[in-house]
């Protein structure tokens, strides 16, 4: 995954995480870490708050990701860091919150594309850039709607 991909899958986690009342210490500590660096670095070129009210919304992931490449967020080290921990803290103690974006792919290039058994609540699979010379195959996905099954768990097709 690329280090702007890494970057916007951590807010989107980490906000929708924190839209839980019972969100986990350790997921709330890591997201509201990687807000307090951006702002402290960025000031108010980056307006993460605008995930906080849908983390799923496609338009509010490009409105923070504009700002991100304004500053060349997915060229600094230590943000790319605190987004790899957020990352970590949802998998770890939310990662029903994970389940929720599915499967996101951008600037992607090869022979082939084979996605299989995706279980998301929101967005399955999005794709932008993709340039492939064989066969792309995508199966099985299941998406907006609740999953009856624990993440990471395919249920028999």
């Amino acid at each position: 995954m690329d280090p702007m991909s890494i970057i916007l899958m951590a807010l989107s986690s980490g906000a929708a995480a924190g839209l839980k009342p019972a969100a986990e210490k350790a997921v709330s500590d890591a997201y509201e870490g990687i807000k307090a660096l951006l702002k402290k670095k960025y000031e108010d070129k980056v307006e993460v708050e605008v995930l906080e009210k849908d983390p799923t919304s496609e338009m509010r992931k490009e409105l923070v990701k504009e700002g991100l490449d304004k500053v060349a967020a997915d060229q600094d080290e230590e943000v790319l860091q605190k987004a790899k921990e957020v990352l970590e803290a949802v998998e770890k103690h939310a990662p029903e919150t994970a389940v929720a974006f599915g499967v996101d792919l951008e600037a992607i290039k090869g022979a082939s594309l084979k996605l299989r058994d995706i279980i998301a609540t929101g967005t399955g699979v999005r794709a932008k850039n993709v340039e492939v010379t064989g066969d792309i195959v995508i199966e099985g996905v299941r998406a907006g709607q609740g999953s009856q099954n624990p993440p990471g768990k395919i249920p028999n097709a």
